[in-house]
């Protein structure tokens, strides 16, 4: 089964959690804030099967909620 993740900006507190749960698939961009680098947060590449666990992990510990994982694509943001 394919899973998808990305981060909600705007709820993200800077914390580090995701980063330590899963590095390979999360960073932080200049001002802290986390994203997906896997795909520039776009959440619409799947993750790697090896780090399902690991990005599960880092949803479940996000203090805001702010790690999303998904089995559908992150929908388009535009209206």
């Amino acid at each position: 089964m394919r899973y998808y993740t990305w981060i909600v900006q705007d709820t993200c507190i800077a914390c580090g959690v995701c980063g330590a749960c899963a590095p390979e698939v999360f960073d932080y961009d200049d001002e802290g804030i986390a994203y997906g680098y896997h795909d520039n947060n776009r959440g619409n590449t799947p993750i790697a099967n090896d780090m399902i666990e690991e990005v599960q992990d880092a949803e479940e510990s996000c203090p805001t909620g702010s790690v999303q994982i998904s089995k559908k694509p992150k929908p388009d943001d535009k209206s």
